[in-house]
């Protein structure tokens, strides 16, 4: 695909809603980066997944992290490593997998994992309100359970280019007894380093390259979108947090569904 200003620009405005996403909800941003890459510059599934990851081994999540510390949210950085470990193991299996399935089943596939996603958010119940000052996390489980998020973190980041997020923030939750903000800051931790890198390997050696002019444009995007996300995002409660992010995964599973018709 030739790649001249336009295309610069889509790339630039995809990765700035990517970013917002990022912000607001600590995912990685590709429910609405895979989707806005292949319609509007018209990759196909697999180069639209790869591309997404690519655009995130720059620490383009650093800004939001920043705002989060900012607004007294903690994370564990020993949780973080462990998490940042396994991932590296599941994202290179899941792109192993994902480039042997063909785009529009692949492509399909993902749509109703964002469906399932959506459903499975709306109907979460929302975690009590937690007093850090009084009690600590609980990190009882750091190899027993972080070990294995972060795995199927990386499984799914490699099928979907989803980042991981998607796994990571509500078992965290769960296992961990974090808040909402507080996993969403753990799981923009993890987008610091470039955990990406052997899926990117993989789907750039599938896909004969990727678009990496396009992919410095959502990098850019994605930085400042995700500043601008963290900020609302630290100002809003949980419950609605979830609701909007449910409506907006539904939202690209609709897209994804169009896409290629």
């Amino acid at each position: 695909m030739p790649v001249d200003a336009n295309h610069l620009l889509a790339g630039l405005g995809t990765g700035l809603c990517g970013g917002v996403l990022s912000g607001l909800f600590g995912v990685g941003g590709g429910i609405v980066m895979v989707p806005l890459l292949g319609l509007f510059l018209g990759l196909d599934q697999h180069r639209a997944q790869g591309a997404t990851l690519a655009a995130m081994l720059l620490p383009t999540g650093l800004p939001a992290v920043l705002q989060y510390r900012k607004r007294g949210i903690a994370s564990s950085v020993p949780l973080v490593g462990v998490l940042v470990l396994a991932f590296l193991f599941g994202i290179y299996g899941g792109s192993l997998v994902a480039n042997r399935i063909p785009s529009n089943a692949l492509r399909w596939g993902y749509a109703s994992f964002l469906v399932f996603l959506a459903v499975r958010t709306f109907l979460r119940q929302e975690q009590a309100t937690v007093d850090r000052s009084a009690e600590p996390f609980d990190l009882e489980g750091l190899w027993t359970w972080g070990l294995p998020i972060g795995l199927l973190a990386g499984l799914v980041s490699g099928l979907t280019g989803l980042g991981g997020a998607v796994v990571v923030i509500p078992l965290l939750a769960a296992k961990f007894r974090m808040t909402q903000h507080e996993a969403q800051l753990t799981s923009l931790m993890m987008l610091l380093p470039p955990i990406g890198l052997p899926g990117v390997y993989v789907y750039a050696k599938a896909q004969g390259g990727l678009p990496w002019l396009v992919i410095g444009g959502v990098a850019l995007g994605f930085a400042v979108g995700a500043l601008g996300g963290a900020r609302v995002a630290t100002r809003i409660q949980g419950a609605k947090l979830k609701q909007v992010y449910a409506g907006i995964v539904l939202l690209m599973a609709l897209l994804v569904a169009g896409w290629g018709r």
